[in-house]
């Protein structure tokens, strides 16, 4: 990929923003400063994300074609499931049974191969270690996490090395959080990112697993791919949403560059209301400001396609909601919230017993995305609060090339373990396996979880765009939400993301009970039941349950623009060639860190 004139980015965190503005001020693109943000965020981010955790991002390409990566990390090869099933008949929330292989350097060294410009990972990746070393700043919301969770953190070594300052006390706000471990690690992976996975880091870190009692090893880091595969969508305008066709979906096993030609798999994918799309004839196109309006990209004339991610992603749930939320014409704004809402549970259900890997075994992908009405029944409740956060960054540039891109560690500080010889902070993804025998998110060696990272691009005549949020479960809610508005070339992306929303669950938002739970003015008054036995909450004010969603966009006319949700700590920057860069920061945020 060449460097664009220009480009808009938002991140959730200062020195995500000033990482990205290097990285483009190098001649970086819209992915490469992604990456440089999402590396930098690793860093600053240590509750949230790390080495240690999932990647999953969708790329849209400046000829137009948009592909998922899915760098999703699988169970051990050696997992004793039957030992599991006997402690408990659920997965454990956190310990060293939940760790799954981290896939976010396999997806960062992906996309940086297939959409980068030379030398941009390993520039930014130093960048990363430098900041790891000198020590940034603890934030707000890093020290609220580290408060909220000293037991934890005193419990596990790795952890209390991480977050215990000089004086023997756990590290508070404005306090410099030196990792000198993971720097050296970030710089390894500079020279060579696929070390993480076969090489020095490998044999560091599969050691440390063993030493936490993980039955990872190194055979399991090495299996690693990062897949490339071709998204779910939906279209709008005049498009039938009612109707399933399958495309094919080439899962594509990502080496080093120079490696032999990697290994092709097919798997069956369904795209809702989408015809096939030829990967040749379609889009064939440039996509400049110019080429938004051409109707040879395969976007229905008046509307807009939406592409998010395939399972194991909860993405396969969402085409169904943005159907649900574009519908319903004539209705009041009350019975949309309803039937928005209710929809919303239908998916979040069917999520809950149809979604897992998609690898060696068959998925009910029509169930996902054309969930079946619960008729009045209440879905499944989450075995435990998942009360983690996730990082999405999203860019474009003047290029039409496009990316979201979603990390984390699942929940906060993932595991609950830290392997302090590379001081990576390692996921618990695994807690999101079913014990249950013939649930498709059923626990196997070699198996990935079902997952809720949920990036998406959408593309119009008018607009292009990528989005992505925090929001655990409730991703595919919140973005139901919001992407209408977003889509919308005239309206301000801030005021839309600053818009009251609402998200409904139960234990995954803090409730005993399916709840419906609205910052002020988000559900009409006059709304009816969502369904019998769920009570509408009303928060006191913005709330972070309902997501941190961030944008960037490009227009027809080749204005680019991006936005930071308000309840969040980030900020956005837009680099053109005329000006050294500009950087916004939005809101305050749990995170704390201050604009």
């Amino acid at each position: 990929m060449t460097p664009a004139d220009a480009l808009a980015l938002a991140a959730p965190h200062p020195a995500a923003l000033a990482a990205a503005r290097r990285a483009a001020g190098r001649g970086g693109n819209a992915v490469d400063a992604a990456l440089a943000a999402a590396a930098a965020l690793t860093v600053v981010y240590p509750h949230q994300c790390s080495l240690g955790g999932d990647l999953v991002a969708l790329v849209h390409a400046p000829d137009g074609t948009v592909r998922a990566l899915l760098s999703v990390g699988a169970a051990a090869a050696g997992t004793d499931v039957e030992a599991l099933r006997a402690a408990d008949s659920r997965m454990p929330a956190q310990g060293p049974g939940t760790v799954t292989v981290p896939g976010a350097v396999a997806g960062w060294a992906a996309l940086a191969e297939a959409y980068g410009t030379p030398g941009a990972l390993a520039a930014a990746l130093r960048d990363a270690a430098a900041l790891a070393r000198a020590g940034a700043t603890v934030s707000a919301g890093l020290a609220r996490a580290v408060r909220d969770n000293e037991a934890r953190i005193k419990a596990d070594p790795g952890l209390s090395a991480l977050l215990t300052g000089p004086d023997g006390r756990l590290v508070t706000e404005g306090a410099p959080l030196p990792q000198p471990r993971l720097a050296t690690v970030l710089d390894e992976l500079a020279d060579d990112p696929w070390s993480f996975y076969r090489g020095a880091v490998a044999e560091a870190l599969a050691d440390g697993l063993r030493d936490l009692g993980s039955p990872l090893i190194a055979a399991d880091l090495a299996a690693h791919r990062a897949e490339f595969a071709e998204p779910v969508s939906i279209a709008e305008g005049g498009v039938e949403h009612g109707g399933a066709e399958t495309v094919s979906a080439k899962a594509v096993d990502v080496e080093p560059l120079g490696a032999e030609a990697a290994d092709v798999k097919t798997v069956s994918v369904e795209a809702m209301g989408a015809e096939p799309e030829d990967a040749e004839a379609v889009n064939a196109e440039p996509v400049d400001g110019e080429a938004l309006g051409d109707e040879s990209m395969g976007v229905e004339p008046m509307g807009v396609r939406w592409w998010a991610a395939p399972p194991p992603s909860q993405g396969a749930v969402l085409p169904a909601l943005l159907s649900a939320a574009a519908g319903a014409p004539g209705r009041s704004a009350a019975e949309r919230t309803r039937l928005l809402a209710a929809r919303c549970q239908d998916a979040s259900a069917a999520r809950d017993r149809l979604l897992g890997d998609p690898r060696g075994q068959r998925l009910d992908l029509d169930g996902l995305l054309d969930p079946a009405p619960l008729a009045g029944t209440l879905p499944p409740r989450p075995p435990f609060r998942p009360s983690g956060d996730t990082v999405a960054v999203t860019a474009v540039d003047s290029s039409g090339l496009a990316v979201s891109l979603i990390q984390s560690v699942y929940q906060t500080f993932g595991s609950g373990l830290c392997d302090p010889g590379t001081g990576i902070v390692l996921h618990n993804r695994g807690s999101a396996f079913s014990l249950l025998p013939g649930h498709p998110g059923l626990l196997r060696p070699g198996a990935r979880p079902p997952h809720t990272l949920c990036p998406v691009i959408g593309r119009s005549p008018a607009l292009l765009l990528a989005a992505g949020c925090q929001g655990g479960r409730a991703q595919p809610q919140i973005l139901a939400q919001t992407l209408p508005g977003l889509a919308d070339p005239d309206a301000d992306p801030a005021a839309v993301l600053a818009d009251p929303r609402w998200v409904i669950g139960a234990r995954d938002i803090g409730f005993e009970e399916q709840t419906l739970l609205a910052e002020p003015g988000s559900v009409p008054a006059a709304t009816p039941a969502v369904s019998p036995g769920v009570p509408v909450v009303t928060a006191p004010g913005p709330s972070d349950l309902a997501g941190h969603v961030q944008v960037a966009r490009l227009t027809r006319d080749g204005r680019l623009d991006a936005a930071s949700d308000p309840r969040a700590d980030g900020g956005t920057i837009h680099l053109a060639p005329d000006t050294p860069g500009t950087t916004r920061t939005t809101g305050t945020t749990p995170e704390g860190t201050p604009a």
